[in-house]
């Protein structure tokens, strides 16, 4: 089986139709979503509508556990507004309640077998939702997202994809759908091939005018959410690699 991996789509739509598109060429059957579905951009009723065309596992973010906090109390909500931005409003105004509330009830991990294939979905890391791994991160942190008995360990939050291999196992993380830090114009994920036990990582490009004209309209004051989907190509992001067993190691 070809599964999707997608992580931080940040009510993206254009983006996640642009993956979406290239998945279902591509032979893929099923999604892996590591969180982060809401937050930053402006349609997540859109979102929540293609995504809901494919069978999926899904866990919370950061971002589903501030939509919590703005449900519950929205005492935070101008310091989230200021910080982020206001797509976590439009998650509010554009999802019902029931929508709303599935996905701040989702787990902050999960674990699912496939072709017996153990796989745990993270957010930032297996031991904390939010903590980030970055592709750089010293050796001790990498190796300490190695979770026993797992094949897959799938983590997301920085928006910069990495994959690494130790002892038949796979850490990775398929970057951002709808916010990749590392170049703009260009949706990170990656497919698991459940049968050849192989994670490739996937580069799809899309049309960001329309969103930054959005951003700048939207949240003039945070300039950041329409730059970053211009940014030019960052050389030390690692480019999109096959990663069959012992391939690469977690140095």
């Amino acid at each position: 089986m070809k599964i999707g991996v997608l992580s931080d789509i940040h009510g993206n739509h254009l983006a996640l139709n642009s993956v979406l598109q290239e998945a279902a060429e591509s032979g893929v059957q099923r999604l892996l979503v590591l969180g982060d579905v809401v937050g930053y951009y402006y349609h997540p009723d859109k979102v929540m509508a293609l995504l809901n065309d494919w069978p999926m596992d899904v866990i919370q973010g950061n971002h589903e556990g501030m939509l919590r906090t703005l449900m519950e109390d929205g005492q935070d909500a101008e310091i989230i507004r200021k910080k982020y931005g206001h797509g976590l409003d439009y998650a509010l105004n554009q999802l019902s309640t029931n929508k709303a509330r599935d996905l701040i009830d989702m787990p902050a991990r999960k674990t699912c077998v496939f072709d017996n294939n153990k796989i745990e979905l993270c957010h930032g890391s297996p031991w904390d939702r939010d903590a980030y791994v970055y592709p750089d991160a010293p050796p001790d942190r990498i190796n300490r997202c190695f979770v026993e008995g797992a094949d897959f360990v799938f983590m997301g939050h920085t928006h910069y994809q990495f994959a690494f291999t130790k002892n038949g196992a796979t850490i990775a993380n398929p970057g951002s759908v709808g916010q990749n830090r590392a170049a703009g114009g260009i949706a990170s994920w990656g497919i698991l091939d459940t049968v050849q036990k192989r994670f490739s990582l996937r580069a799809t490009p899309y049309d960001v005018a329309p969103l930054i004209t959005e951003a700048q309209k939207t949240d003039p004051g945070l300039p950041y959410l329409s730059q970053v989907l211009e940014r030019k190509t960052d050389k030390t992001q690692k480019k999109p690699t096959t990663v069959p067993s012992e391939e690469r190691t977690a140095r």
